[in-house]
């Protein structure tokens, strides 16, 4: 398995969207192909699968639970 990484490097913004179900992108997986967006319930679905694949994994769903005034 490659190494899988957290680090943030840009913030997803509201435009970006889930390619499973349209929902805001808080989650995006490098792949050595390109790259998929996911919000929190699908990156949760297919973790597994995702962390076989993925060259790195960028999670920013911590952001879910932040108030306006903390971004």
């Amino acid at each position: 398995m490659a190494g899988i990484s957290t680090l943030t490097q840009s913030p997803l913004s509201a435009s970006d969207r889930c390619d499973r179900c349209g929902a805001q992108a808080y989650v995006r997986v490098k792949l050595a192909t390109g790259e998929l967006l996911f919000c929190g319930h699908h990156s949760k679905e297919y973790a597994v699968s995702l962390k076989r694949v993925a060259v790195e994994i960028e999670d920013q769903t911590d952001r879910l639970v932040e108030s306006p005034a903390e971004r």
